[in-house]
């Protein structure tokens, strides 16, 4: 039991491993009070009054049950899917996302990895409460109009949407535009730290990835079929 434990965590990618392991670390110490969110939080006053640089990265690692489980699953298929053997590429879109973020709410990351994989996935087809079905390019709107509904501010599914599209456009469509370049170069110290240059032995995708299984959680489930996938995105091309 304990071994199958093992493997099955080790098998998580790099990053996505050590990111959802701090987040539940932090979740975990907030629940035995060990510490309480107010350590946590952005407060800039804080930061540069006392010195407590700590919350420019735990304002990223507390999640509800809810935030947590959407993080893990779109920030793994990311890595597993376009960002497999770009793991320094994949830091380099966190601490993007995260310096614009910094002065926000930490739940709009999770919103803008979910654009991110949305973009790069348009061939997957969704299904929202049984209700309606949609391509994965739309979920963050759905996303957005199911808070709408329930009465909860929209700012920060704007925030994830819009970091989201900036960091979308700039690595996947500026770039292929005439007389565009690649602006997010990632920088070197990052590849040199982060990418290997073999292949995992202990890498197994998730089983959506392999048009297994269907997923409910926050009424969103992934129909498996996700022919396609691995064609050349035309909205790449896009705005």
């Amino acid at each position: 039991m304990a071994n199958s434990v093992t493997q099955e965590y080790m098998q998580i990618p790099a990053v996505t491993r050590a990111y959802t392991t701090a987040c539940v670390l932090t979740t975990a110490a907030v629940q035995l009070e060990l510490i309480t969110p107010f350590q946590l939080y952005f407060n800039p006053d804080l930061i540069l009054k006392r010195y407590q640089v700590w919350r420019l990265i735990t304002n990223f690692l507390f999640f509800g049950p809810l935030g947590f489980s959407f993080l893990y699953r779109y920030c793994r298929m990311l890595e597993e899917g376009s960002f497999r053997g770009r793991t320094a590429d994949f830091v380099y879109m966190f601490l993007f996302g995260g310096v614009l973020m910094t002065v926000s709410f930490r739940q709009a990351f999770t919103i803008m990895l979910v654009y991110v994989w949305s973009r790069r996935n348009p061939y997957i087809r969704m299904n929202f409460f049984g209700l309606l079905n949609f391509q994965a390019p739309f979920l963050p709107w759905v996303l957005m109009g199911f808070s709408l509904l329930l009465g909860n501010s929209i700012v920060i599914d704007l925030l994830g949407i819009g970091v989201g599209h900036i960091y979308y456009f700039l690595e996947d469509v500026f770039p292929n535009q005439p007389g565009g370049r690649k602006l997010l170069a990632t920088p070197g110290i990052i590849r040199v730290l982060f990418d290997t240059p073999q292949e995992d032995p202990n890498y197994a995708p998730l089983p959506e990835d392999q048009g297994g299984i269907s997923w409910n959680g926050r009424g969103v489930e992934d129909t498996g079929q996700n022919e396609g996938q691995n064609e050349e995105d035309p909205q790449r091309d896009e705005n």
